[in-house]
């Protein structure tokens, strides 16, 4: 007896703060995705902003997380990472900012009621500053196509298909 693919179910999650500079990056990025492109099958692209817990019922029955955030590299501001698997809750250990914690703890909790994703990935960027301020820097705005692209090309990967809004 042939087994039945399981339904891809996939979220795409933009963590940020829009007051506080680069840190606002992951919320940014799922704006355009919104906007600008249709995604077949189950797949849900939603600001996550700071909510940390608040985020535990949105990830029962996903079988696909993708994260779009700024994440400490050490590296020069502007910089893209892509992370998965165990490198996910390693970059969680050195905070940008305070929803960090929330979203290792979220992902933590999640795990433990069975409901951790088989596939995490999280789209980032080395932020320039996080501070009081309203907008991106140079640099971080200056990759926010690739970041985009970045999160396209892992939903193509998944098998799901992507159409630009016209």
């Amino acid at each position: 007896m042939a087994s039945v693919p399981q339904q891809i179910s996939v979220l795409v999650l933009g963590i940020g703060n829009l007051l506080m500079g680069d840190d606002g990056v992951g919320v940014v990025v799922v704006q355009r995705l919104q906007k600008g492109y249709r995604f077949e099958g189950n797949v849900v692209v939603m600001d996550g902003g700071t909510l940390g817990l608040d985020l535990l019922p949105d990830l029962e029955n996903i079988t696909n997380l993708i994260i779009v955030d700024a994440v400490e590299t050490g590296k020069k501001a502007g910089t893209c990472v892509r992370l998965c698997g165990q490198e996910l809750p390693i970059a969680l250990q050195t905070k940008v900012s305070p929803h960090q914690m929330g979203l290792k703890d979220l992902l933590a909790v999640s795990g433990l009621m069975g409901n951790s994703p088989k596939e995490m990935v999280l789209i980032g960027v080395q932020p320039g500053s996080i501070g009081l301020d309203i907008g991106l820097t140079q640099k971080v705005e200056a990759q926010l196509d690739t970041l985009v692209s970045n999160v396209l090309t892992e939903l193509v990967n998944w098998g799901i298909a992507v159409t630009p809004v016209q």
